[in-house]
C-alpha cells in the first residue's frame, strides 16, 4: 500500500498569496512543514513554515479554520499528537492549510498570525522519548572502515542487518544552539595510559532524520510494507562525534561518550506527504552482494523507497566570519547513498517487538557519495587526520576548531515538481569548560 499521498497540494502551479513565498528555496506552498515556534516574548506553539514566514496554528484552530480531526492537536505546545495522529486526518489538515495560504480571499484573516520567521525561536518539535542512530550510508561505512581494516573494511554483517545503536535522547538540540567541546577518555598513539581531556577530533555528521509517528505495541513488529505508515516525516540531523573518545571506548558495547553529548536537528518536520514527489528506486546492490532476508523485502519498496534529496555540508571558522566570507562547502551528495530505506531501517528497529512510539527519531548514520567531494564528515574528509582541508583563509582543518560552524542543507528535487527545502541544521563549536 502506499502510505505517501499525493494530491492537489502537490500541484506545481499552486501559489501562495504569502509575500515571497513562491520560489522559495526550502519553504514553498509545496511544502507546509510543522514546527514548534514561539514569536518575541510569546510562548511556543505549533506552526507551518511558508515562505520567509510561521503561521499560528494555535490561533488557526481558536477561530475555527481548521478540521475539527487535528484542531486540537494544533493548540498543543509539541508535534506529537499531530504525529500520533491517523493518516488522513493529517492529509486532510495539510489540504486545508494549503487552501488558506493560496486563496486571497484568507489572506485578511490570517495575516495578523503570520510572524516572520527570522524574528521568533524555534524549538525541538516533539518531545523526544527515544533516540537511535543507524550507519546506513555504506560509502561511509567503507571509508572509515578501510582507515583500520584496509583489507576488509565492512564487517561481514552489514550487508544483512541494518547496524544501529541507541543514542541520546536528552542531548538533542535545535538548529542554532552552540556545541559545547565534550570532554572524555582518550588514548593518544603515544601514551601509555588514558588522559581525560576536551576532545581533539570533534567531527559532524551528516545525516537524515526520521520522525516515527503512529507508533507499534510492544511485542508488535512493524512489516515492511506497513513500515511507511510509522513515519510522520523527517529532518536533518547533525549527530557530532568525538573521534578519539570513540576509538578508546567503542569496544566492546559501541558508541557512548563520543555520540551522547550533543545531536543538531533542523526543527522543521518536513512531511511523509510533502516528500511524496520525490520517492525514487532504491539503488540495486552490487551483483555480489546478498538480499536483503525476506522481512526486510517488499517490492514497492524497493521501486520507490529511496528519496531524490541532495544534501551538503558548509563549514565557516571565526576567522572566515570575521574576514566577512562565504561559508566554504565540504560536500555535498544524494541521499541515495544509503544502503538501506527508510522502511527498512524502521522495520528493523521494531523487528524484534520493540515498541516505537509518536516522536521518536531514527538517525540514517552517516550518508557519504563513492567519491571526496561527496564525503559526510572530516573522518573521511582529511582521511584520519592525515590530509588537512584548506579553508579560504589559508586555515586548515582535520578536524574541528572552536569557533567553527556547521551547516547542513538539504533539497528535495524532481521533474515536474516544486523542489522543497529542509531549512538549516547549524551549530557553532564553543571551548571546553
Amino acid at each position: 500500500m502506499n502510505w505517501w499521498h499525493m494530491d492537489e497540494t502537490h500541484d506545481p502551479a499552486l501559489t501562495s498569496w504569502v509575500p515571497d513565498a513562491d520560489g522559495h528555496a526550502d519553504f514553498p506552498i509545496q511544502n507546509l512543514p510543522f514546527g514548534v515556534f514561539s514569536p518575541a516574548d510569546g510562548r511556543p506553539r505549533i506552526g507551518v513554515a511558508i515562505g520567509p514566514m510561521i503561521l499560528d496554528l494555535a490561533a488557526c484552530a481558536q477561530a475555527g479554520l481548521l478540521p475539527s480531526a487535528t484542531a486540537g492537536l494544533c493548540t498543543a505546545h509539541t508535534l506529537n499528537g499531530l504525529m500520533a495522529a491517523p493518516a488522513q486526518a493529517r492529509v486532510d489538515l495539510r489540504r486545508r492549510l494549503s487552501q488558506l495560504l493560496s486563496q486571497p480571499g484568507e489572506r485578511a484573516s490570517l495575516e495578523s498570525w503570520l510572524y516572520p520567521a527570522d524574528g521568533c525561536r524555534l524549538h525541538l518539535p516533539a518531545t523526544i522519548g527515544d533516540y537511535s542512530d543507524f550507519y546506513v550510508g555504506i560509502h561511509h561505512a567503507n571509508n572509515v572502515g578501510r582507515q583500520f581494516r584496509p583489507d576488509n573494511p565492512l564487517l561481514p554483517n552489514y550487508r544483512y542487518v541494518p547496524i544501529g545503536y541507541h543514542g541520546r535522547a536528552s542531548s538533542i538540540r535545535p538548529s542554532g544552539e552552540p556545541l559545547v567541546r565534550p570532554a572524555g577518555q582518550r588514548k593518544p598513539p603515544e601514551a601509555t595510559e588514558p588522559v581525560f581531556g576536551p576532545t581533539a577530533r570533534l567531527d559532524y555528521e551528516l545525516e537524515l532524520g526520521v520522525w516515527i509517528g503512529e507508533g507499534n505495541p510492544l511485542g508488535t513488529p512493524i512489516p515492511i510494507d506497513r513500515a511507511g505508515a510509522h513515519v510522520a516525516g523527517m529532518c536533518l540531523l547533525n549527530d557530532w562525534s568525538a573521534r578519539d573518545l570513540q576509538a578508546w571506548e567503542y569496544q566492546p558495547l559501541g558508541p557512548f561518550l563520543a555520540k551522547n553529548f550533543h545531536s543538531t536537528i533542523s526543527p522543521w518536520v518536513i512531511t511523509r506527504e510533502a516528500l511524496a514527489p520525490f520517492r525514487i528506486a532504491q539503488p540495486p546492490r552490487p551483483a555480489d552482494d546478498p538480499a536483503p532476508l525476506p522481512y526486510l523485502l517488499d517490492p514497492d519498496d524497493q521501486a520507490h523507497g529511496a528519496l531524490a534529496i541532495m544534501l551538503e555540508v558548509l563549514l565557516t571558522s571565526a576567522a572566515m566570519r570575521e574576514a566577512g566570507m562565504a561559508p566554504l562547502r565540504l560536500s555535498r551528495g544524494p541521499a541515495s547513498n544509503m544502503y538501506w530505506t527508510v522502511g527498512q531501517i524502521v522495520t528493523h528497529h521494531a523487528s524484534n517487538g520493540c515498541n516505537l512510539n509518536p516522536g521518536d527519531l531514527l538517525g540514517t548514520g552517516t550518508i557519504s557519495a563513492a567519491t571526496r567531494d561527496g564525503f559526510g564528515s572530516l573522518m573521511e574528509l582529511s582521511v584520519g587526520g592525515k590530509e588537512p582541508v584548506a579553508l579560504p583563509t589559508g586555515e586548515t582543518r582535520t578536524f574541528l576548531e572552536d569557533g567553527d560552524e556547521i551547516t547542513l542543507r538539504a533539497s528535495a528535487a524532481a521533474d515536474g515538481f516544486v523542489p522543497i527545502g529542509f531549512g538549516e541544521c547549524r551549530a557553532r563549536v564553543l571551548p571546553a569548560p
